[in-house]
């Protein structure tokens, strides 16, 4: 049949009363044909695995080599609650470690501080000193296992503690294997946790990237992230863009600060969300990949291959879990965690179903652990290299979503880069006005969540709720007591007088970090001496 007699046929056709777009409102066509890709040269365009611009993969054999790396982000309660459940993450075949902190712990406050007060080990493990970061990683091999933290303002720091703490098990830093976020541009956009101004956040990180290059070299020291950016509500065009130039301006402030490319960016790395639409998803991180190798060639003229190559975690998308039936959580969770591994994650954590609730059970991240096993062990998606690759749909939705994310580049720019786009509010803007209009959507039922605006039901869910007892905190704020008492607190003070003269005279701030650490010193007291020299940040007021 030819395609004018097809379509004659098409029309005399039914259609479903449904406006037929992606999660994020990009219009989807009846049918794609090689039509929709005859602008795409193959080689120059798509290429093979390994090679570039790593449309299919940043690895030459991919997961016929090596599995992705299966992570839960945990952490919850006190520390020895959190190496426990360490502990039996390994047992049950983790393979790698991701670390969740309470909000004081986020903020640069130590548990004692009012502020604090009620939210002490309740989203995420408290960590004040060395102290905690030694019990939490007590008897786990630090030479053997990769470790991922997702902090931000004080991310320094927690670097610095699992550093000295793997010099106390022996293990020299240059052999350290791990990530931490340390995405602070992100955090004035979307996730909001931040203590200083962008420009000495910025300097920070520069910091820790310059010392990382030259003493843990195997760390990612940047993990430059969209996820927090579409949990916000953001479309998967706005995730794909805005995470793109974050990374490009932290590049920019590397080269700024008389780093040579090519000795910093192989360390870089990303973390993306999972969301609802399958194929965008899986679209995203292809596009994510070229649009990364093409800018770094062509623009920052990287040398080094490892430059060009966009390495990336994925989570599941936990703004889609449902309070309502949340066994549905599970079968959402699977696709999401499909659609990575389609897409070439190169590590994944997977939502745990009740985590609408509360952080997630001991049966119920085993199960979201499971989810992953079973997919990598049963399904034979990880027998063949990018099996979608070819896709008149998937190319077309690929070359559509670079497309997009090239007319934010040209926006962010017109507003004078990054930075100065924080500082007007476009990006929350952008996001705001995309999720009211995924919203509204819900509402008028154009768009669908079932449980909640489909296929409803009265029952009430039963379901088991981790609760972190009030005993965590007191008996926290003890131990800071404790340490406080123990440690040489004139050494404290001599330590935190050094890390200040290095803020005020623009040295690289993590020695003296560490040096602090050393000492026991806590978080607050390292970040309320960096914020008296570097102030505190206030977000402009955007209706």
């Amino acid at each position: 049949m030819k395609k004018e007699e097809w379509k004659k046929k098409l029309a005399t056709c039914k259609e479903r009363d449904s406006k037929f777009t992606t999660v994020s409102g990009l219009p989807v066509k009846v049918l794609y044909t090689p039509d929709d890709i005859s602008d795409t040269d193959y080689a120059r365009d798509v290429g093979f695995p390994g090679a570039f611009p790593y449309v299919r993969g940043v690895y030459t054999n991919m997961y016929r080599g090596r599995l992705w790396t299966m992570r839960q982000f945990s952490g919850f309660g006190s520390p020895k609650d959190t190496n426990k459940r360490y502990k039996y993450l390994l047992r049950h075949g983790q393979t790698g470690l991701s670390v969740a902190f309470d909000f004081p712990t986020l903020y640069g406050r130590d548990s004692d501080d009012p502020v604090a007060r009620g939210e002490v080990g309740k989203c995420g493990v408290a960590v004040d000193s060395l102290r905690d970061m030694e019990i939490i990683f007590n008897a786990i091999p630090l030479e053997s296992i990769s470790t991922s933290m997702t902090i931000n303002p004080p991310a320094a720091m927690l670097l610095a503690m699992y550093i000295v703490v793997g010099e106390k098990q022996g293990v020299p830093a240059n052999i350290l294997t791990g990530t931490i976020q340390n995405d602070m541009l992100k955090e004035y956009q979307a996730q909001k946790t931040w203590i200083y101004p962008p420009e000495p956040s910025m300097k920070i990180i520069t910091d820790t990237v310059e010392y990382c290059s030259e003493h843990v070299p195997k760390w990612n020291t940047i993990s430059i992230s969209g996820y927090h950016i579409r949990e916000a509500g953001a479309t998967a065009t706005q995730e794909l863009a805005f995470t793109l130039k974050n990374g490009f301006t932290y590049v920019e402030h590397g080269i700024r600060a008389g780093l040579s490319v090519d000795k910093f960016a192989p360390r870089l790395s990303f973390f993306f969300n999972s969301h609802l639409d399958f194929f965008e998803e899986i679209a995203k991180y292809r596009a994510a990949r070229r649009i990364w190798a093409r800018v770094m060639r062509e623009k920052y003229n990287a040398e080094d291959p490892r430059s060009y190559v966009m390495r990336f975690h994925t989570q599941t998308a936990g703004c889609t879990l449902t309070a309502q039936q949340p066994e549905n959580n599970i079968m959402r969770t699977a696709y999401q965690a499909l659609s990575a591994v389609l897409g070439g994650t190169q590590s994944l954590h997977t939502n745990s179903m009740d985590e609408t609730y509360a952080l997630p059970t001991e049966q119920a991240v085993k199960l979201a652990l499971r989810t992953q096993q079973l997919l990598a062990c049963e399904t034979g998606v990880a027998n063949t290299i990018d099996p979608l690759g070819g896709s008149y749909y998937v190319e077309a939705l690929t070359n559509e979503l670079e497309k997009g994310a090239h007319k934010y580049f040209e926006r962010i720019d017109k507003l004078g880069g990054v930075i100065p786009a924080i500082e007007k509010g476009f990006f929350q803007k952008e996001i705001s006005r995309s999720a009211y209009q995924y919203q509204k959507a819900l509402e008028k039922h154009e768009k669908f969540h079932v449980g909640v605006n489909i296929f409803e039901d009265d029952q009430k869910p039963k379901i088991e709720i981790l609760s972190i007892s009030r005993e965590v905190e007191r008996k926290q704020i003890q131990g800071l007591k404790r340490i406080k008492k123990e440690r040489n607190n004139r050494r404290v003070k001599e330590s935190l007088k050094l890390l200040r003269k290095a803020a005020v005279d623009g040295e690289n701030l993590m020695p003296r970090i560490i040096d602090c650490v050393r000492e026991y010193t806590t978080i607050g007291e390292m970040c309320n001496t960096l914020k008296e020299e570097f102030g505190i940040y206030h977000e402009p007021i955007i209706f």
